[in-house]
């Protein structure tokens, strides 16, 4: 259950103002249609996670579990410093694609933008770390719907009342903390 609770946090925190939570409230504003955009980040993410996750766990068996932990230790203090860097996102990328239906828009977009992003690269280090995958991978997707679906569901009144500054400073502290606990717990 570990796995699970920790991928959840770390992946939510990761996604605060990030490129994805972005892509969210524009699909939200274009659209107005939530369910559709939320099945869609759901069947995104699962996709994407599911095979970020498979890759960190064959990394983690080419690698003994001292490397391991210190290229996640190493990986969470990049993110933490990657988080304090404004994400932006061109309303045209976002709106590429679009003669599909919503569902369709939002699965195509969210899986095309979550390449390389914090939240997979995170997904990756943390399916390196923590056993078993599932529970990695249903924690980040999880962690994903709780940051990404209230801006949907709240659309542009969301986004303007959060300090996205603010969250993105707490985010690279715990993310930092994180980093150093791993690094110094072993």
């Amino acid at each position: 259950m570990q796995a699970l609770v920790v991928s959840a946090l770390a992946v939510a925190l990761a996604e605060m103002g990030d490129k994805t939570q972005l892509l969210s409230l524009i699909l939200a504003a274009k659209y107005r249609r939530p369910w559709p955009i939320i099945a869609g980040i759901l069947i995104a993410t699962l996709c994407n996670h599911a095979l970020a996750g498979a890759l960190g766990t064959l990394v983690a068996q080419w690698l003994t579990p001292q490397v391991v932990r210190w290229i996640t230790a190493i990986s969470f203090l990049s993110v933490a410093a990657w988080t304090l860097v404004p994400d932006k996102i061109d309303e045209k990328d976002a709106a590429r694609g679009t003669g599909h239906s919503v569902f369709i828009a939002t699965v195509i977009s969210f899986f095309i933008a979550e390449m390389g992003d914090k939240t997979q690269i995170a997904t990756i280090v943390l399916a390196a770390e923590y056993h078993p995958l599932w529970q990695v991978v249903v924690g980040s997707t999880l962690g994903m719907l709780a940051a990404n679906v209230p801006v949907v569901l709240l659309g542009a009144r969301f986004a303007e009342k959060i300090p996205l500054r603010a969250a993105r400073i707490v985010t690279a502290l715990l993310y930092a903390g994180l980093g150093l606990w791993i690094a110094f717990s072993g």
